[in-house]
């Protein structure tokens, strides 16, 4: 946005590629090989063993799809390096991140990506490549859905009250992600219109309504508190903003005039003991603390309630996602639904971190779709010319696997005179 570049619809259907993987490959690692020891039989042999006594005598609901007869054999197999599933997750997290390394160059920081689109050399080889794995990846995630509604059902189920493990106020902020290069100008004047076009829907939902989904409104509603971190504050020092390109005020607090003023000192629990600031949203009358949810709970909040993106894979009706899987090598054509759950609580930031591997997959399955047509219609530039500018601002919106991630920059005599991101880290601290 600040270098006044859009990158060819090439170079953006390949960086959704390498971000759909990013999310394929860290959520289903996450899922498998660190959360789901939390729920493997090792584990809740040694903490409720009356637990897994119900768990051995429950048949599994969806048996028939993931293959474990019962609640107990889906535990066994999530058993650290021993299960089944644990050491198959493992080999999936290989693939998803060559699958990104296809389309970004180094994983995990992306060594082929930079202003005005991608160094990827784009062939119909490379897509093919893609999608071999991909395909796979599909297959899996017919199992890995109706697994995981099992073994979190189990749970609701064999302990009343283990919806209150977690349980948060629905307090969600997404920013979007996945931009679609049909609608995408990266220009500040139409960012509420092509972020509303996004593959992910940005968004804060504030006990469980949708107050807004447009980028704008929330980056004019960011604001950088000090909290408890070893920071003066900057009151009285230079503001690099005063008013967005659109003429809306930008308040003092905001990123683009956040100013780092250092203060070391010893740690104090009442009062300051850490290097992380406080980023709030300002709705006008109260800072509220953003939740991501882990990250794919917010996004999958936000796009369901929007309603907006229907790509033929994904449809967000309004209270639901519906994801549609093609037919694979052994199994049929797959629907799920995620569906808005009662609670923001530790089993439905697990769930929607499975469904949200599937709803990356149905993306990148429409995005190769596209990305193939690019290249086969001869449209093969992945990269755009441009300059850095004299003067200028710019704001960047997207998902990181956990959450919210943004970019705010000021830009004076061609250099950077202001520059702060926001990731998921400080946000959920």
């Amino acid at each position: 946005m600040a270098y006044g570049v859009k990158p060819p619809h090439l170079g953006e259907w390949i960086i959704n590629l390498g971000e759909s993987a990013e999310y394929m490959f860290d959520h289903n690692i996450f899922q498998e090989n660190l959360v789901g020891v939390d729920y493997c039989e090792k584990m809740v042999r040694e903490t409720n063993p009356g637990v897994l006594e119900l768990a051995e005598r429950t048949e599994a609901p969806h048996a028939a799809e993931h293959g474990y007869r019962t609640i107990a054999d889906i535990m066994r197999s999530l058993n650290p390096l021993e299960g089944e599933f644990y050491r198959e997750a493992l080999q999936v997290s290989r693939y998803t991140r060559e699958m990104f390394c296809l389309m970004e160059g180094r994983h995990v920081h992306p060594s082929t990506l930079y202003p005005g689109g991608v160094g990827t050399v784009a062939s119909v080889q490379l897509f093919t490549d893609y999608m071999s794995r991909l395909m796979r990846y599909v297959e899996f995630m017919k199992r890995v859905v109706p697994l995981h509604d099992d073994l979190f059902d189990f749970f609701y189920e064999a302990l009343p009250g283990y919806e209150e493990v977690g349980r948060r106020r629905v307090l969600l902020g997404c920013w979007g992600a996945l931009n679609d290069p049909e609608h995408c100008d990266f220009t500040y004047a139409n960012m509420s219109d092509w972020g509303r076009r996004m593959f992910v829907t940005p968004g804060v939902v504030v006990d469980g309504k949708l107050v807004t989904n447009d980028l704008t409104e929330i980056n004019l509603g960011i604001r950088i508190l000090l909290g408890s971190s070893y920071y003066e504050d900057w009151e009285g020092q230079e503001q690099f903003v005063t008013h967005d390109p659109l003429g809306n005020p930008v308040d003092p607090r905001h990123p683009w005039n956040q100013h780092t003023i250092p203060a070391p000192q010893k740690r104090n629990f009442d009062d300051k003991y850490s290097w992380v600031m406080s980023p709030r949203w300002f709705d006008g009358k109260d800072h509220l603390a953003l939740d991501t949810g882990g990250g794919p709970l917010a996004r999958l909040w936000s796009t369901a309630l929007s309603g907006l993106v229907d790509i033929g894979y994904i449809k967000a009706t309004g209270h639901s996602v519906v994801i549609n899987l093609p037919r694979t090598m052994t199994k049929p054509e797959t629907t799920f639904e995620w569906r808005i759950p009662k609670w923001s609580n530790a089993l439905e930031r697990n769930r929607a971190r499975t469904y949200f591997q599937a709803y990356a997959a149905a993306v990148a399955l429409h995005c190769a779709e596209k990305g193939l047509e690019e290249v086969r219609a001869g449209r093969t530039q992945t990269w755009e010319k441009f300059e850095v500018p004299d003067e200028s601002i710019g704001v960047g919106f997207t998902e990181a696997v956990r959450g919210v991630l943004s970019h705010h920059m000021v830009i004076r005599d061609g250099k950077i005179a202001n520059y702060h991101p926001y990731p998921p880290t400080p946000w959920n601290a």
